[in-house]
C-alpha cells in the first residue's frame, strides 16, 4: 500500500464525515486495535493485513462508500476480539441483523461469553432515545437510564 494509497482513502473518509455528520470510528477502532494486539497477536496481523490490503484500496478507489467499509472494519475488530453477532439497533430501539448500508443505526456487536458487554461498531450522526438507552444498557452496562 502506497501513501498515495493511504491519503486518498483519508480524503474519501472525511469527505464523507463532513457530508453525513457521522461520528470519525478511527478513534475507538485504534483502542481495538490495541486490545486485539494484547489479546491475539496473530488475529491482530490480520485486522492489520485488511486495513492495508482491503480496507484502505476499496475506500481509495470508490468501491465501497467510506463509512460502510469502515463499519465491516470495526465489525471484523469486534468478531476478532470477541466472537459473536453483530446488530443494528435502528431508530426506534428494534435490534436487526447487520447487514450494509447501516445508515441511521446504531451498530453493536453481542459477543457469545454471556456476561461480556456489548462492543461499539458504528453510531450514527444522532442517537435516538431508544438508542441511547440501548447503548447506555449493552455497552456501558448502565442500569438507569439518562434523564
Amino acid at each position: 500500500m502506497s501513501q498515495d494509497v493511504a491519503d486518498k482513502a483519508d480524503r474519501a473518509l472525511e469527505d464523507a464525515l463532513e457530508a453525513t455528520g457521522a461520528r470519525d470510528p478511527r478513534g475507538f477502532y485504534r483502542d481495538r486495535l490495541k486490545a486485539l494486539k494484547q489479546a491475539d497477536p496473530t488475529a491482530y496481523e490480520r485486522a492489520v493485513e485488511y486495513y492495508r490490503e482491503i480496507l484502505l484500496p476499496v475506500v481509495a478507489d470508490g468501491v465501497e462508500p467510506p463509512l460502510d467499509a469502515w463499519t465491516e472494519y470495526g465489525r471484523r475488530l469486534a468478531e476478532a476480539l470477541a466472537p459473536g453477532r453483530t446488530v443494528g439497533i435502528d431508530p426506534t430501539g428494534l435490534a436487526h441483523p447487520y447487514e450494509r448500508p447501516m445508515g441511521d443505526r446504531l451498530v453493536l456487536h453481542l459477543p457469545d461469553n454471556e456476561g461480556t458487554r456489548a462492543l461499539l461498531v458504528g453510531l450514527p450522526p444522532q442517537l435516538t432515545r431508544a438508542q441511547r438507552a440501548a447503548y447506555d444498557v449493552l455497552v456501558e452496562g448502565k442500569q438507569r437510564l439518562r434523564g
